[in-house]
């Protein structure tokens, strides 16, 4: 069952119902302000920091779910109800929502009216704006009224939701003309508010939620709206709101429009005020005027879509398959930017209070990104690496606001300081700026102890070497990627995070999975030293790389697979040996894509028995046999029913390592297969069983295990993204950035008769046109570029801006 359908002309998903599975969102924004929008106009928006900088209060767990967000209410002659149906659930005459590329447009009609509400967040403003225009459709004069509402947040999102008895004090607000200004504790501690204005006189205003729902009633049935009438309530404490009242009148077929600006604003301290007690709104006011006209709201919407056409036209695929074209194209790309905006914080199901930007996360994003904004990932680079303590470790969060790491979280991650050589190595195959290597980068972000960055890698990458357990292979610590697998915490009290919590001492506990990704970014930090004159250095970083790879066949393969892990007690985590939790997916992904045991044809193996016993028509799950039980020595992993998250659940973060490990063995077909059984745009049709939108990657799919299987959880923000990007784009097209140009290396289902792809690269543009005349999957039998035969398999750098055509023949 479908809930709407792609526009790929206009780049959006069009909702044809409100009732949709569960909520379908959309992000606003792409530097400093952002919001979160569904198709009913529910969500919230925050600068820079979801927790520290919330704006608008949102409640998680609500019911109905949906509930709280920017609200426009129509009344019209004693009836009211909302152009997204939530909150009021009146029926709709008719009912569309379009999510663009950060961007989103409800309309909405009842009765004679159509009222359509635009929301984004300008380039280069802290704030959102609204355009809502209302048209009388009927053949009678319209007398209506329209409310706007939102409800703020008093700035620290988890204060916001805990400490009522000081926050429902403290509220305080000014109203000017039509701009109404929330500026809680500005009079002491604070140099920021928030404001919310609309470009037309108002006919009255609430600010004050108790004044404008009434004490007893809901945001479904405002007293204010209900009576048509606004009480110019002024909040004092309690829990302020902003609402404008406008009395519109419209004759048949006329269309008013109004604008709406709800903003950020920071004062330098001595500019706080200007007068006692009356906060300086100079900045507010020129944020206002840059948005007084509907000429300036379409101009602005206009640079919004400009700057995204340029983004995606980055890497662009002519396939045939609409399906595939959408995916990377539009959506896949799309994903990974608003990722790296958020990492895992700001969801519908990520409060945006308990979790910052993840060092292992963010690292993974720049893979899906680099290409789009380098600037912005080597930034994201910098940022990351400071956070790295003198060991090679890490903190596993950092806050995006004060760039900081998370002492709640703390380190132990053993894989975290690896992801960082990945992320950077990514970053200079895209751009060749090999001299962020000598970037001067804090530890634990001290400015007084720095070191380069290539310093950083150095330790990331001996920070395995110095941590090994009895078989040599790597230390797990607190946990590797999976965080649910905790061989070191045994946690029998309820409460304790299976994270940070460390019962048992020991330096027994081993990943192979941390193994394969040794193996994998190895050689990488190999040729990083390499190309500083680092000869003995780079000599000694494949030595130590070949060293893992032999100790990974040695002990981390059980016969038909890769283990998974030693525990605390030295036994076989995903192995046949055990009951339940056979064979794991991560390792027979990582250690693939790292080469392991291609030659050996153990490889092969792996993943003829991922395929045998892991494989769904949803995907690959995570592991099997799933845990019936709780397994103190294995931690959070078998805490979860079966089939749900890291309880053989389908982890969509780890299909595409299988995908690309496939490609490594030149199964094409068997890639693309596995490929269109997560891509969203191919589930478009089993919504209602998917549930989750059918635009984005979820991080999970329900296992053959769970209740409802092929049920989606937890959507958006996901290293899904990034990975399935990179399976598409550079593991089975082929368009792979390296060192020293741009490798073509398809690994393609063998029907296929070729593709095209234009892909900006270091200042020029490839236009790549891929044959494939005798069907194979894999294999350049010849490459020219503007005529000219290329020897190898890599294009040359030109580096004159211009495009250059490339031709390459599969066979």
């Amino acid at each position: 069952m479908q809930f709407g359908h792609f526009d790929d002309s206009r780049k959006e998903y069009v909702i044809t119902t409100p009732r949709t599975p569960y909520p379908w969102i959309n992000y606003l924004g792409n530097e400093q302000f952002f919001g979160l929008i569904s198709n009913t106009g529910g969500g919230y928006c925050f600068y820079r920091d979801a927790r520290l900088r919330r704006l608008t209060r949102y409640r998680y767990n609500n019911i109905p779910l949906d509930n709280g967000g920017r609200y426009f209410y129509i009344h019209d002659g004693g009836d009211f109800w909302t152009p997204g149906w939530m909150p009021v659930k009146r029926e709709l005459d008719a009912y569309e929502c379009r999510h663009g590329l950060g961007y989103t447009f409800i309309t909405g009609e009842r009765n004679g009216i159509r009222a359509t509400q635009l929301a984004f967040v300008p380039l280069g403003c802290n704030a959102e704006v609204y355009q809502v225009k209302l048209r009388n459709t009927s053949n009678a004069e319209k007398q209506a009224k329209l409310f706007s509402f939102i409800e703020f947040c008093l700035w620290n999102a988890q204060d916001d939701s805990t400490n009522f008895q000081r926050n429902l004090s403290t509220g305080e607000v000014e109203i000017h003309g039509s701009v109404i200004y929330h500026k809680t504790e500005y009079r002491e501690r604070r140099d920021h508010y928030a404001f919310y204005s609309v470009n037309a006189p108002i006919d009255g205003f609430d600010t004050d939620r108790d004044s404008f729902l009434g004490m007893y009633n809901g945001l479904d049935h405002p007293q204010t709206v209900a009576a048509g009438q606004s009480s110019n309530s002024v909040a004092s404490g309690w829990s302020p709101i902003a609402s404008h009242g406008l009395n519109v009148s419209l004759q048949p077929g006329e269309e008013k429009s109004f604008v709406f600006v709800l903003g950020y604003i920071e004062n330098p301290e001595k500019e706080k005020w200007e007068s006692p007690g009356v906060i300086n709104k100079t900045r507010a006011l020129d944020l206002i005027r840059q948005f007084e006209s509907d000429a300036q709201v379409e101009q602005a919407l206009a640079k919004l879509r400009d700057y995204w056409d340029g983004l995606l036209s980055k890497y662009a695929i002519k396939s045939g398959d609409d399906k595939l074209d959408r995916m990377v194209n539009i959506w896949n790309p799309y994903q990974c930017m608003v990722t790296f905006n958020m990492s895992r914080s700001a969801s519908y199901f990520e409060s945006g209070i308990g979790r910052g930007m993840g060092f292992r996360d963010s690292n993974q994003d720049l893979l899906g990104f680099v290409h789009q904004i380098p600037e912005r990932a080597r930034e994201r680079i910098i940022d990351i690496a400071s956070t790295q303590f003198e060991d090679g470790s890490a903190y596993h969060q950092y806050q995006p606001l004060t760039k900081k790491g998370n002492n709640d979280i703390g380190s132990g991650f053993n894989d975290d300081p690896l992801w960082l050589i990945l992320g950077t190595s990514a970053y200079i195959k895209e751009t060749g700026d090999f001299g962020i290597l000598d970037e001067q980068v804090p530890f634990d972000s001290n400015p007084d102890n720095t070191a380069t960055l290539f310093e950083h890698l150095n330790r990331s990458f001996y920070h395995v070497i110095h941590n090994r357990g009895p078989h040599g292979l790597p230390l797990i610590g607190r946990a590797d990627w999976n965080d649910c697998l905790n061989l070191n915490c045994f946690s029998k009290e309820p409460g304790e995070s299976f994270q940070t919590t460390e019962n048992i001492k020991g330096r027994v506990a081993e990943s192979v999975f941390i193994a394969g990704l040794f193996v994998f970014v190895g050689p990488d930090f190999a040729e990083l030293c390499r190309r500083r004159g680092l000869t003995d250095e780079a000599e000694a970083a494949e030595r130590h790389v070949e060293e893992m790879r032999r100790i990974t066949l040695e002990h981390g393969y059980d016969g038909d697979w890769f283990l998974r892990a030693y525990d605390h007690f030295g036994q076989k985590v995903g192995s046949k040996e055990n009951e339940e939790g056979q064979i794991f997916i991560e390792p027979q992904g990582l250690c693939v894509m790292a080469g392991i045991g291609v030659e050996e044809g153990l490889a092969l193996r792996a993943l003829e028995s991922t395929r045998e016993r892991l494989d769904t028509k949803y995907g690959i799950v995570l592991q099997n046999p799933p845990y019936s039980k709780y397994y103190l020595n294995l931690g959070e992993i078998s805490s979860y029913p079966p089939g749900y998250k890291e309880n053989a659940g389908i982890f969509c973060h780890n299909n595409p390592w299988v995908i690309i490990a496939e490609t490594v063995i030149g199964r094409g077909d068997r890639a693309f297969e596995l490929y269109a059984k997560i891509a969203p745009a191919y589930l478009e049709e089993i919504s209602e069983i998917h549930r989750m939108e059918p635009y984005v990657y979820a991080q999970m799919i329900a296992g053959k295990d769970a209740v409802r299987h092929g049920e989606a959880k937890n959507s958006w923000l996901t290293g899904t993204a990034a990975w399935n990007y990179v399976a598409i784009t550079q593991a089975i097209l082929g368009i792979q950035p390296a060192f020293d140009g741009l490798r073509i290396d398809p690994c393609i289902p063998a029907a296929w008769d070729g593709f095209r792809v234009t892909r900006q690269f270091r200042g020029d543009t490839y236009d790549i046109h891929v044959s494939n005349p005798t069907h194979v999957s894999k294999g350049v039998a010849s490459l020219t570029v503007d005529g000219q035969p290329v020897s190898g398999n890599v294009l040359p750098l030109f580096g004159d801006g211009l495009t250059h055509r490339v031709e390459a023949t599969l066979g």
